[in-house]
């Protein structure tokens, strides 16, 4: 069986407010990574894996790369605006780099692997 991971993502209205159910509980769109990722990914992921920053790099340059990682790990499911709008700002770096860690070493938190097998 293929290693999976997901992610989910907020919904949001038209008016750009989160979705929410009767109980007042934000509403996902949940997304699964396809069953082949190329090792190539990874490859170009190495340096955001090494935490490295050369002089010239920004935090908000860094962010910019590990948001179009993860897009590019879902094979543009959603877009890095989407990414931007729906993720919960006080987990969003750590998901970005759990999704990241994801690709490059194949692990997930038993948690975590729970949720996606209920999911597929």
């Amino acid at each position: 069986m293929a290693k999976r991971n997901f992610i989910k993502l907020t919904q949001i209205d038209k008016k750009g407010n989160a979705v929410t159910d009767t109980e007042g509980n934000a509403k996902f769109d949940t997304f699964i990574t396809p069953t082949q990722i190329p090792f190539r990914k990874i490859y170009d992921a190495a340096d955001l894996m090494d935490g490295k920053e050369d002089e010239n790099s920004s935090s908000q340059s860094n962010i910019d790369q590990m948001l179009d990682m993860v897009v590019d790990i879902y094979n543009k499911q959603f877009t890095k605006d989407d990414l931007l709008d729906r993720l919960h700002a006080p987990d969003a770096i750590e998901e970005l780099q759990q999704q990241i860690q994801f690709i490059a070493q194949g692990q997930m938190d038993e948690e975590r692997k729970k949720e996606l097998a209920r999911i597929i």
